[in-house]
């Protein structure tokens, strides 16, 4: 299976401020020597990184970073010098063409297998120094995990483990194009992290140059080159983040098609949480789970590295492979799920069942009749219906969302014993659209007894994508097609009383990016002649829409 933020990602780090003389005054909370470098990569641009070096006697294994966001806020740098107390020597490396780095601002495109090895460099730059003891391990979340992806392609000799968390593969399906749908908007303010802004503006016109999964694309995506990644990590992944497609395949990927040394260690660990390291708490959105849900990010990664990075012997890589939260209701007395569970792979066992969504606003495992009906929504881009986020919509009451117009919820009767959903959901719709391409948003809620509708996940497809990325695939206006999708990975027990709702819409903005319905190419500024749809989907026989689910319990 193949899925599947770079940037955007990112929406949830904070965009660049300039170093000033204020934050780098600030002491830190831990003893270690705080030191800036240049460092020279292969073609001589320098790249700018921030060394966290421990007291005492060396030499040290090295723990490095590479993000584009800003480096010299005093909690990151109480981060990192916290880090380094441990007995690391701790690099913070900012992408070339961010921040205080030179060179001009190419996204990711430095730091994988082309001309350009940033992360290559840097790792081998690392090992080479005094105080380094030739190892190196890499780490960090979103914009950084994506990173550590380039970095294993490349395979540096001194690299030795990695910690990835809330991570991607491909930068076009889960970055640029989520679903097929565009972002511009969220990749303007880049030029905020760029010594030259106009280096983004100029990014961003090669992007729309190349509206499809071509060979410019696949030069970012890090799922074709599993073979070559070929060190230990651990890969850490969050329920309410839809990146955490992104962290599942890498497990997948690098477990069962990685190299030698990636084969057979890797592990996986999700939890009932929202994206970013420091997002790993009990309070979740607006859900309290219990205090089992609280994950001690740093511990962990410490133990992780302390084993490969200093050998010792402390069982992280005798753990279960996969471990994963499932979730039940929340501040319920007896609620089912709320643990973790050990398992020796991901995907776990499940079986495939469907949820047929009914033109009664139902939703049931029931096939349609015969003539089963049809549902319509109206897409108007210069009215779409909101979505008020750019960040994680998840874990929250989605009822503000789904009581607006050109919203149909399809929900299921109230369940009389608890129903687990443990792996991959897919939607399965048929549809017709009066435009040549529209968008559909399919949105997976619990709902709460006192009527709480809690979002778990959700995702877009662009009609125009729904053969393959590859190539784009207008609508016949009039016309039913198909459209099967990911929605999303998930662990769940929906409990007794409560109900299962899908949401199906076509606009959603902030969060989602209207479709303009034209048909025409994607442009970075949204066209002046954006018009409305009709889209119906159908609920009969032949075309039963549907979404399909890992259910490990009948209701």
């Amino acid at each position: 299976m193949k899925y599947l933020l770079p940037l955007l990602i990112f929406t949830c780090c904070s965009f660049v401020t300039k170093p000033t003389v204020a934050q780098e005054a600030e002491s830190l909370e831990y003893e270690v020597t705080e030191k800036h470098v240049m460092v020279p990569m292969r073609d001589g641009v320098r790249l700018s990184v921030y060394l966290y070096i421990p007291k005492g006697e060396g030499p040290w294994p090295a723990l490095l970073e590479q993000r584009y966001a800003n480096a010299r806020s005093l909690r990151v740098r109480n981060e990192f010098a916290k880090l380094a107390s441990h007995g690391y020597v701790v690099a913070l490396q900012n992408f070339r063409g961010s921040q205080l780095s030179e060179g001009t601002w190419v996204g990711y495109r430095a730091l994988g297998w082309g001309k350009l090895k940033d992360g290559y460099d840097t790792v081998e730059w690392l090992a080479q120094q005094k105080w380094c003891t030739g190892k190196v391990g890499t780490f960090g979340s979103s914009q950084a995990g994506y990173a550590q992806n380039f970095l294993a392609v490349t395979q540096p000799p001194s690299l030795t483990a990695q910690y990835m968390i809330d991570t991607g593969l491909s930068l076009f399906q889960e970055g640029y194009r989520i679903g097929g749908a565009t972002r511009p908007n969220r990749f303007k303010g880049m030029g905020a992290v760029c010594r030259v802004p106009a280096h983004n503006d100029l990014l961003m016109q090669q992007w729309f140059e190349h509206p499809h999964y071509d060979r410019y694309w696949k030069q970012e995506d890090c799922a074709r080159h599993f073979d070559k990644m070929n060190v230990p990590c651990m890969t850490i992944g969050s329920w309410y983040d839809f990146m955490c497609q992104g962290s599942v395949e890498s497990y997948i990927g690098r477990q069962h098609s990685g190299g030698p040394q990636s084969q057979g260690n890797q592990k996986l660990l999700v939890g009932p949480w929202l994206h970013g390291r420091f997002n790993k708490g009990s309070k979740v959105g607006e859900l309290q789970y219990p205090e089992n849900a609280e994950f001690d990010l740093l511990g962990h990664m410490v133990q992780w590295f302390d084993h490969y990075l200093k050998g010792k012997d402390n069982g992280a890589n005798t753990q279960a492979n996969v471990q994963y939260y499932k979730m039940g209701a929340t501040q319920e007395r007896d609620a089912v799920g709320n643990q973790w569970i050990a398992d020796d792979d991901w995907p776990v066992q499940e079986s495939n069942t469907s949820y047929f969504l009914n033109p009664a606003r139902k939703l049931s495992q029931i096939m349609p009749t015969a003539d089963g009906g049809q549902s319509h929504l109206i897409s108007d881009p210069l009215n779409p219906v909101s979505i008020p986020t750019r960040s994680f919509p998840g874990a929250r009451d989605a009822r503000a969302v789904e009581s607006q117009e050109n919203v149909l919820t399809f929900t299921s009767p109230v369940l009389t014993t608890p129903v687990e959903w443990t792996g991959h959901v897919t939607a399965d719709l048929y549809v017709r659209s009066t435009a040549k391409d529209t968008d559909f948003i399919v949105r997976l809620s619990d709902v709460y007894p006192d009527g709480r509708s809690i979002l778990i996940v959700d995702y877009i497809m662009r009609a125009r994508y729904r053969d393959g990325f590859h190539k784009e695939s207008l609508l016949v206006p009039g016309k039913v097609h198909r459209l099967q999708f990911h929605v999303g990975w998930l662990s769940q027990v929906f409990n007794t009383g409560h109900q299962i709702r899908v949401t199906v819409l076509s606009t959603g903005s902030e969060f989602f990016e209207p479709n303009p319905n034209t048909g025409e190419p994607l442009t970075i500024e949204f066209p002046d002649n954006a018009r409305q749809a009709i889209n119906t989907i159908l609920h009969n026989q032949q075309y039963p829409s549907r979404i399909i689910v890992p259910q490990v319990n009948k209701p």
